[in-house]
């Protein structure tokens, strides 16, 4: 069964922003804002997109929006992919 990790997400989150030095993941971020890390909301964008595309699932759109930190990402996307198994 496929799941996203938490280095997953760190690496799709940061090709959301490319060269962008100021944003730092290191440390414990599970529960930080989003917005607190430096992503905009064209960047949560972008990382979902991504992260459906590469899993080969569609949030809806409700949980998309309720995307506000990392926890949120893994607990959204691995229980669409528990689903989807």
């Amino acid at each position: 069964m496929a799941e996203l990790t938490i280095d997953d997400l760190k690496g799709f989150l940061m090709r959301a922003v490319g060269e962008d030095e100021s944003i730092d993941l290191s440390g414990d971020i599970l529960d930080t804002q989003l917005t607190d890390l430096g992503f905009d909301s064209l960047a949560v964008i972008a990382t979902t997109s991504s992260l459906e595309q590469h899993f080969q699932i569609k949030l809806e759109d409700a949980d998309a929006s309720n995307i506000e930190t990392p926890r949120d990402y893994l607990d959204i996307f691995n229980r669409e992919l528990a689903q989807a198994a």
